[in-house]
């Protein structure tokens, strides 16, 4: 199903009152502008990353560089062609706060997981505009996907769709070519992974 942005305007998929800065992990999702495949293409199950590809690989693990509060991982990280998936964890928590930082348009939370994800899609962005020495070209959808990851079972399966992604792209919801409804929240992919790897009790 090609991406409509009138069918798929997303709302608000951050947990109310939720401190997006606590210790834990955190599965992403973000996508491509209208879907489109610019990262690359899948291979005989492989991911094949382009220029645009390597940028998108490359800008997530320089996260954790940045910030010593992220611990990032190879094995929970992949690039689709019209979009990524991966684990944030956050480890230095800020547990004596009076009360939850809640994001406020224009006021980011440092460390938060919004400030993060929009740190990175923006030096993805601002990589790809300098690599076509263009300005203004759009990457990203407006919005991201995102779970906090509850239990080991959650970790174990969502590490597994990570790595399974690329072997079954033809029946991803992602892919412009499945005729299959696109998700409509970061649920909607754990539910889909339950039931591909069978993890489902």
């Amino acid at each position: 199903m090609k991406y409509d942005s009138q069918i798929h305007h997303r709302r608000s998929i951050r947990l109310k009152g939720y401190d997006y800065t606590q210790a834990g992990a955190y599965f992403i999702t973000i996508c491509a502008y209208q879907r489109e495949n610019i990262f690359g293409e899948i291979v005989n199950g492989e991911m094949k990353l382009n220029s645009f590809g390597e940028i998108a690989y490359s800008e997530w693990f320089k996260t954790a560089e940045l910030r010593s509060s992220v611990e990032l991982y190879k094995k929970q990280f992949v690039v689709m062609p019209n979009h990524i998936h991966g684990n944030i964890w956050l480890t230095d928590v800020r547990t004596r706060r009076r009360r939850v930082p809640t994001e406020k348009f224009g006021k980011p939370v440092p460390g938060s997981i919004p400030t993060i994800v929009r740190a990175y899609k923006s030096a993805v962005t601002y990589a790809i505009n300098k690599m076509e020495n263009s300005r203004g070209a759009v990457v990203w959808q407006r919005n991201y996907y995102e779970h906090v990851i509850r239990n080991e079972k959650e970790l174990e399966l969502i590490t597994k769709y990570i790595e399974y992604n690329p072997m079954n792209w033809q029946l991803d919801r992602d892919n412009a070519e499945s005729k299959l409804p696109a998700f409509e929240s970061a649920e909607d992919y754990i539910k889909d992974a339950e039931a591909m790897i069978g993890l489902k009790k």
